[in-house]
């Protein structure tokens, strides 16, 4: 029997993964990711979005379309990472039903033009979003590095098991993975108006500590977290 979601609060801080159906990829070429990346912007408000009209209004913007303006945000975005064939968000219910009238907009948006673009037919992604409530402060930690540090698998399959066979390697490509917030909690600029970093670089007390939590758990190095299931 299927289970019902838990209603999701306001103010309340939520683990959301959105996968591929079957776990296909729904991230084929950088032009997809970027698409996703702009959609995250344009569908995080209450307003009805066509992203077509939003593309052409933010053309002669130097940062891919994403600046500030006046909204009534559904959520706060805390933390990203996009994985060829699933999502991972840390997300801030603003509003009443904020966070699944986002993931909505979202998954329907990013999936119609997916399906226009490769020329497919039916549902892109895995059911329903997967929303955990993060209920204390070590799950709160433990779910952004574990966000953050996603990437790694895409050079060592399975570093979560064995640990990672190459460091040095890992923590070069964490650095330089420009589809996730990272770059922007450690002090870079690659989408500095997409994420509210406040929050976080306060628990982490500033980049520096953002930067340690992460490769911490990279080098094996973190004994103060819990392990926790998120997938």
């Amino acid at each position: 029997m299927a289970t019902k979601r838990p209603q999701l609060a306001n103010d309340e801080i939520y683990h959301v993964i959105l996968r591929g159906v079957g776990d296909s990829k729904i991230f084929r070429t950088k032009d997809d990711y970027w698409r996703a990346i702009f959609s995250l912007y344009e569908f995080n408000t209450s307003s009805p979005v066509e992203i077509r009209i939003q593309r052409k209004k933010r053309q002669q913007t130097k940062n891919g379309g994403l600046t500030s303006d006046e909204r009534k945000q559904l959520v706060e975005i805390l933390a990203f990472c996009f994985m060829p064939n699933h999502i991972h968000l840390i997300l801030k219910q603003k509003v009443n039903n904020g966070i699944t009238q986002f993931m909505r907009k979202l998954g329907t948006g990013y999936a119609c033009y997916f399906n226009k673009k490769y020329g497919r037919k039916g549902h892109l992604f895995q059911g329903k979003f997967r929303a955990i409530h993060i209920d204390s402060d070590n799950q709160l930690r433990v779910a952004f590095v574990y966000v953050h540090t996603n990437p790694v698998s895409l050079v060592d399959f399975k570093w979560k098991e064995a640990g990672t066979k190459n460091k040095e390697k890992a923590i070069k490509f964490l650095g330089d993975y420009k589809w996730s917030s990272f770059i922007d909690y450690i002090g870079g600029k690659n989408f500095p108006s997409l994420t509210e970093r406040k929050f976080f670089t306060e628990v982490f007390s500033g980049k520096i500590g953002c930067r340690k939590a992460v490769l911490n758990w990279v080098n094996g190095k973190d004994t103060e977290f819990e392990e926790m299931e998120f997938e």
